[in-house]
C-alpha cells in the first residue's frame, strides 16, 4: 500500500485511476474496476469524477 495517490504504469486498463485507488487503499485493482462499472448504473458523476482523477492524479515514478 502506498501513502500517496499516483497512477501506475504497470497494471492500468485505460487510464490507471482504478489502480492508482486499489494501490492507495489496499485492495485489488479489479475490485475498485467492478465497483466503478456498477456504479455507472446508478445516476451520478461516475464519468466526470474518472476524468477529474485522471488529470490531477500524477503518473508513479516506476
Amino acid at each position: 500500500m502506498t501513502s500517496t495517490l499516483t497512477r501506475p504504469q504497470h497494471k492500468k486498463v485505460i487510464a490507471g485511476v482504478c489502480a492508482g485507488l486499489a494501490d492507495r487503499f489496499g485492495v485489488k485493482p479489479n475490485t475498485v474496476r467492478l465497483i466503478f462499472v456498477l456504479s455507472c448504473l446508478l445516476p451520478g458523476p461516475q464519468f466526470v469524477v474518472y476524468l477529474v482523477l485522471w488529470f490531477m492524479m500524477p503518473k508513479a515514478a516506476y
